[in-house]
């Protein structure tokens, strides 16, 4: 019984670990790290679908990329493109933003580690009489 119920909370480990890296990576990846005022569209944008006016537009910025609005050539309408604003590392908006991007970086390695070494759990718990789950909490903390 005992045996089921580590097994079982191994799993669930294992399976948080691997949720919470993505969801770093996404949140790294994302552009909405800060998102700027409604800008309301003028009359003559109006939704193809409803006929009504289209949704207001949130320019935002990620720690190196962005979403704006870009007109299209052949249509008065206009769209929102994102994609990276930085082509290297010097170009991120700010220092702080660049801090923040080594951090990231650094903890989502980490997290990225803990969660592979997380499914070899499954067979082996220690190594060198110490406990993997110690250690990778260890390093989660760490990324954390």
């Amino acid at each position: 019984m005992c045996h089921v119920i580590v097994t079982c909370r191994s799993m669930l480990w294992t399976l948080l670990s691997i949720v919470v890296a993505f969801a770093e990576l996404i949140a790294f990846m994302s552009a909405d790290w800060l998102v700027g005022r409604a800008k309301p569209s003028s009359p003559e944008e109006l939704d193809n679908r409803t006929g009504g006016p289209q949704e207001p537009y949130r320019p935002t910025l990620g720690i190196y990329g962005r979403c704006t609005r870009i007109p299209h050539m052949q249509f008065s309408r206009r769209d929102t493109l994102c994609g990276p604003y930085a082509e290297n590392f010097s170009e991120i908006a700010s220092g702080f933003w660049q801090a923040t991007a080594i951090f990231l970086a650094m903890g989502i390695m980490i997290l990225c580690t803990v969660a592979f070494v997380s499914v070899f759990t499954m067979c082996v718990q220690s190594i060198m009489k110490k406990s993997i789950f110690n250690v990778c909490g260890l390093l989660q903390g760490i990324a954390g």
